[in-house]
């Protein structure tokens, strides 16, 4: 792009800032209409509830903002790479999406939107889409470059199906080809793909991964979500919920830049909400299996028992390891128990425990418990550096 472009684009960013959510509304209509085939790929709860409308609303005023340096939004884009390289995303969904990504603009702006204007948002698209590739490329060809790794989406059969709490079941993924599969860093996820009778299309979802790494399957723990709106964010968990053991599913391979480092030394601390327990579980589940064996401070908070995933199992790590202590917390309880502590986690109670020397934080949980928590630690003095978190869903936080 030419300093004039740059220009054109940054006086956009008003525009962008009351605006935002319209054109991305509009955007999405627009593609979907014309291109239903996305559907298969796009999660339409998200369409449905506007989360998807926002968080896309967010990253085009970010990059707007910071067009003159993109650079700094790296970390954001390997994010994002990590999530469309788990969607299979192709360099000619990109076409596509800038298509009607410019003529979006194009509709929304009117007569404000003069062929300089056009000119410099295609230009600036179509190099964000080429940083874009380029990053999933390199996902791609390492991914491939695994031992058991693969592109796009291999069957799976779901080999065996446990009942993990009152709401949440762990369903065991096995290759239907018998052969390797590659493994994973503690935190990743893998995108899992299954047909939706109610919607007569495909649905993609993340879930994490929540052991440690076995070499004949994976598993995933999923949270059945309510189903009482028109078109219900846990349209695939309740399609999940129903599946057998037998049942072929889809899977892409592992991802996600959320992840501990099994050969760091540093303690760490794990901080989640309800179903966020996953991913960290299979932090502690590899911290168990390596040699160096790191001080690992778990917070756990969730309604009750009954809501409670992995409670014994968890338990039955805290009593037979050293190097473990966790801290459960119920909302929906009287008086403290020997089992739980009454109430919500508060950091600020907790700091004895969890201000560690070296220590890395990792959160995960709904959006409002990870804002929540990650504020307690800044407040705590914790180096942003040392907070790590994942959030379900599109990325509408953006708290480092």
């Amino acid at each position: 792009m030419n300093d004039n472009q740059k220009k054109l684009v940054k006086a956009t960013v008003p525009v962008l800032k009351t605006n935002g959510t319209d054109l991305t509304k509009h955007f999405y209509t627009r593609m979907f209409k014309h291109n239903p085939e996305l559907k298969n790929i796009f999660n339409m709860s998200n369409q449905a509830s506007g989360k998807q409308q926002h968080a896309l609303a967010g990253a085009v005023l970010a990059y707007a903002e910071h067009i003159e340096n993109p650079g700094v939004l790296i970390d954001v884009l390997k994010s994002i790479g990590n999530k469309h390289v788990s969607l299979n995303i192709t360099p000619e969904q990109y076409d596509i999406v800038g298509l009607h990504l410019i003529s979006s603009i194009q509709e929304v702006l009117g007569e404000a939107a003069n062929t300089e204007l056009i000119e410099a948002w295609t230009q600036a698209y179509n190099e964000l889409a080429q940083i874009m590739i380029s990053i999933e490329d390199g996902i791609y060809k390492s991914t491939l470059e695994k031992n058991g790794g693969w592109k796009g989406w291999r069957a799976f059969i779901i080999s065996d199906i446990i009942e993990e709490s009152s709401e949440i079941k762990s369903f065991y993924l096995q290759p239907k080809d018998g052969k390797t599969i590659a493994d994973y860093l503690p935190g990743q996820y893998i995108s899992i793909k299954t047909f939706i009778p109610s919607l007569g299309y495909e649905q993609p979802r993340q879930y994490s991964l929540s052991s440690a790494f076995m070499p004949d399957y994976y598993r995933i723990s999923v949270k059945k979500e309510k189903n009482t709106q028109s078109f219900p964010d846990g349209v695939v968990s309740n399609v999940l919920h129903q599946k057998a053991i037998g049942d072929e599913i889809w899977v892409s391979a592992p991802a996600g830049v959320f992840h501990a480092n099994p050969s760091s030394e540093n303690p760490l601390v794990l901080i989640s909400g309800g179903v966020g327990i996953t991913p960290l579980l299979s932090m502690l589940e590899t911290n168990k299996n390596n040699l160096q064996k790191n001080t690992v401070v778990w917070l756990h908070s969730c309604r009750d028992e009954k809501v409670h995933a992995f409670k014994n199992h968890v338990n039955q790590l805290n009593e037979n390891n050293y190097w473990l202590t966790t801290h459960i917390f119920y909302e929906n309880l009287t008086t403290d128990t020997d089992i739980a502590k009454k109430g919500r986690i508060d950091l600020h109670e907790m700091k004895d425990d969890i201000l560690i020397d070296k220590a890395k934080y990792y959160i995960c949980g709904p959006e409002a418990f990870i804002k929540a928590q990650y504020n307690s630690l800044i407040q705590l003095g914790v180096s942003k550096e040392d907070i790590l978190y994942e959030e379900f869903g599109p990325q509408l936080l953006h708290l480092n």
